[in-house]
This record gives C-alpha cells, sequence and structure tokens, in this order.
C-alpha cells in the first residue's frame, strides 16, 4: 500500500464496488478473510462524519471485547480512509461481516476524496442505536499495524480521530 493515491486506477465497472473502510477493515488480512476479492483501490477521506467507538444497543461484542468503529455526521469534521475495489459477488459477505442482517449497521453511500481531490462515491456502513464505548483492544491494534497506510495524508485512521487510541 505505499502508493496511496488512485489517479490512474480505473473506477468500477458493472462487476465491481467501491467500498470506504475506516476501522478494521483498513487490514488486508481481515478484508481478505471473507471479500477475497477486495483490491486496495486509494486512501481517501469522508468530508463532515467522524469516527467513533460503541457497543450496537449497549452491548459489547463477544467478538471485540469493547467498542467497535462507526461513523456520524459531524459538519466539519473528517475520517481517512481505505477505498476497496470489490467484486460485486462479495456484496453479501461484505454486508454479513459488517451485521446488516442482524440490524447492527446499515448500508450507506459516501462521497469521498482522494488525495489527489477527485471525488468518488462508495459504499460504507453506519452502526444504529450504539451507545459510545472506548475503542477495544483489538483495534488499538488495528491502529498501529495501519497508521502507515495513510503515512502520505499525515493521518493515522483511528488515532486521529479518537483520544481513546493509545
Amino acid at each position: 500500500m505505499a502508493n496511496s493515491g488512485c489517479k490512474d486506477a480505473p473506477g468500477p465497472d458493472e462487476e465491481s464496488f467501491l467500498y470506504f473502510a475506516y476501522g478494521s477493515n483498513l487490514l488486508t488480512e481481515r478484508i481478505h478473510l471473507r471479500n477475497p476479492s477486495a483490491a486496495f483501490f486509494c486512501v481517501a477521506r469522508l468530508q463532515d462524519f467522524k469516527l467513533d467507538f460503541g457497543n450496537s444497543q449497549g452491548k459489547t461484542s463477544q467478538t471485540w471485547h469493547g467498542g467497535i468503529a462507526t461513523i456520524f455526521q459531524s459538519p466539519g469534521d473528517e475520517v481517512w480512509g481505505v477505498v476497496w475495489k470489490m467484486n460485486k459477488s462479495n456484496l453479501n459477505s461484505l454486508d454479513e461481516q459488517e451485521g446488516v442482517k442482524s440490524g447492527m449497521y446499515v448500508v450507506i453511500e459516501v462521497k469521498v476524496a482522494t488525495q489527489e481531490g477527485r471525488e468518488i462515491t462508495c459504499r460504507s456502513y453506519l452502526m444504529t442505536n450504539y451507545e459510545s464505548a472506548p475503542p477495544s483492544p483489538q483495534y488499538k491494534k488495528v491502529e498501529k499495524e495501519t497508521s502507515h497506510c495513510l503515512s502520505e495524508s499525515g493521518k493515522s485512521p483511528l488515532q486521529a480521530q479518537d483520544k481513546n487510541v493509545g
């Protein structure tokens, strides 16, 4: 992921879509667990949103053992993340991974800006009915493992947006 731009990268075609990831799916290993077609597209910024951590319906995740990532609208704030180009055959597995069927997250369409200033439309996810909570220990590890991927932006995806990560 040394090249964080997508100047020359072809956009989605009828067989693919773009997915803006801001949490654990920043990790190649994590996104590939259920979505093998995911290919790094670029680093991007989601304007007027803020990263938060929380527990769906106030219940601590048995998988993460602490707050998990979500975003919410917040004028003037921004969320840095990674855009993955994925085959449409992975739509169901991505939705399943994000807990769409159980109502934990909903699918949203967002417009993100690449580092070159190009605006692209992506699929992303927003947690519903959650209570804010400190990020889980696993998310702290994600931050450490992904801080290099956004180095050109000067932003670490989690640390730049959450004071509890360290």
